[in-house]
């Protein structure tokens, strides 16, 4: 009874959950998707909105995210197994500005499971 119970409330999530989203949502989620994985060519500036100073700038496949001690972390990957992190300070008077440079032509039905990579097993949805 517990296991039936149990499917039917995740069921229930996952269709609430897929109801909300739009195609734009989707292909947002696919582009950071992705970013993330190394795969678009991208532009960071990072500049003084006071003086209009460049501050920082970088090219090039990276991933990027913010965490809560205001600062934007960077991830590259220089190698096969190779990865290094930046960390760019975002007082009040810094902002920043990141472009996709390349575009991805994403597919909105394509979808990838990566398990992990030491595996070297990869599954991807493709029609």
């Amino acid at each position: 009874m517990n296991k039936k119970f149990s499917a039917a409330v995740v069921a229930a999530f996952l269709v609430f959950g897929l109801a909300g989203c739009t195609e734009a949502d989707q292909v947002r989620h696919n582009l950071s998707q992705e970013a993330d994985n190394f795969n678009i060519q991208r532009k960071l500036t990072v500049f003084n909105i006071r003086t209009d100073t460049v501050l920082f700038q970088m090219e090039g496949t990276f991933a990027l995210s913010t965490s809560s001690r205001d600062e934007l972390e960077v991830t590259v990957q220089t190698g096969e197994n190779e990865f290094k992190r930046h960390f760019i300070s975002l007082p009040d008077e810094v902002a920043y500005v990141m472009e996709d440079v390349s575009g991805a032509g994403v597919d909105k039905y394509r979808y990838e499971i990566n398990f992990l990579p030491d595996w070297g097993f990869k599954v991807t949805n493709r029609e």
